[in-house]
């Protein structure tokens, strides 16, 4: 979350992970950090298109723009079941 944003950076959350469902998405988990300055999402997609998708759904780019510098910094790791 940004510094000073945490209670902005989980609204976008809460907003973008609703959008998941029209990318085959979905979230399996969702986990913050003691101290709410960040969240861990563990998230599922049906397809790497519906990942792809959803990466540049507009709606979530237009949350993302309105928030400008207050918005979450993302990062992304694929990972696999062992």
């Amino acid at each position: 979350m940004a510094p000073g944003h945490a209670q902005v950076g989980q609204g976008y959350e809460d907003a973008v992970l609703g959008l998941l469902g029209r990318h085959g998405g979905s979230v399996e988990r969702r986990m913050r950090v003691t101290d709410g300055a960040a969240e861990v999402h563990v998230i599922r997609f049906r397809s790497r298109a519906g990942y792809e998708s959803f990466m540049v759904d507009p709606d979530r780019l237009d949350l993302r723009h309105q928030l400008g510098d207050d918005a979450p910094t993302t990062r992304v790791l694929e990972v696999r079941d062992l």
